[in-house]
């Protein structure tokens, strides 16, 4: 098995907001990948006193130490349990009822229990990647937040009213109830060679960019290692800002999980 993980804040003068971590069993058999991206908000409208680091790394740490821990337990009940644990741990000094009280999008992978299978969870924008042994990929997202007309998202006080909303799109943030909206599924082991995970500024490379598809990402992956798709992602950034939607510079975060030789 090989394991690649890299991240990159978008800026210098910024914290890096998203969190990657993987477990793996002493036994050799079976691990997790966990991967989230922090939602930033508008400057000192979050009613937390912490952050979304702080939030990024105590949400990431208890979905790994559980979905490493309690194979009992389905993914999205993870997710519940680590949303409700993490919330705890702020509810009495910060508003988690504030629309914008820090919050992430999520990818958990888990693969090599006693079912044989691949099992996956993704809220919101990160993508995750599912490659077979003949190496066709598919594609795991969350797509409610495409399906959204930009008009709608223009100002942040629209994109706040669909925020965790019905008709609109959900992250992981203090309502541990959000963890039905997972996009969730299983896939026998056999039928999984490699698994990669992208937040969406890792994903510039082809959503934004479009240097190639899904399968050129694994080979870039393969060849170049998780930092080096990262490189090439602020490299155009860098060269090109006129290729650029949004955020100059976004933190990106990328992982690859080789299953099978």
């Amino acid at each position: 098995m090989h394991m690649d993980l890299a991240t990159s804040p978008g800026s210098p003068e910024r914290p890096n907001e998203d969190w990657t971590s993987v477990a793996l069993p002493a036994s050799g058999q079976g691990g997790t990948l966990v991967m989230l991206d922090g939602v930033t908000p508008p400057a000192g409208k979050d009613g937390c006193e912490h952050g979304v680091p702080w939030f990024t790394t105590h949400l990431g740490s208890a979905l790994l130490e559980l979905s490493a821990s309690r194979r009992d337990l389905s993914l999205a009940e993870i997710l519940s349990r680590a949303i409700r644990h993490t919330a705890d741990q702020h509810r009495g000094r910060c508003d988690l009822s504030h629309v914008r009280t820090p919050q992430a999008t999520v990818i958990v992978v888990r693969w090599g229990g006693p079912d044989g299978e691949v099992e996956h969870l993704v809220l919101s924008d990160s993508l995750l990647l599912l490659e077979s042994p003949d190496g066709t990929v598919r594609v795991i997202a969350d797509d409610r937040l495409d399906r959204i007309p930009g008009e709608r998202l223009r100002t942040d006080d629209l994109a706040d009213a669909l925020r965790n909303a019905e008709g609109g799109f959900f992250t992981a943030a203090a309502d541990p109830s959000v963890a039905a909206r997972a996009v969730t599924g299983r896939t026998p082991v056999a039928e999984v060679r490699a698994v990669a995970a992208l937040t969406d500024g890792a994903a510039r490379w082809v959503e934004m960019f479009g240097e190639g598809d899904w399968a050129d990402v694994l080979a870039l992956l393969r060849k170049e290692g998780a930092q080096g798709l990262l490189d090439r992602v602020r490299a155009i950034e860098s060269a090109e800002p006129a290729r650029v939607r949004g955020k100059r510079h976004d933190d990106a975060t990328a992982a690859l999980a080789e299953l099978a030789p």
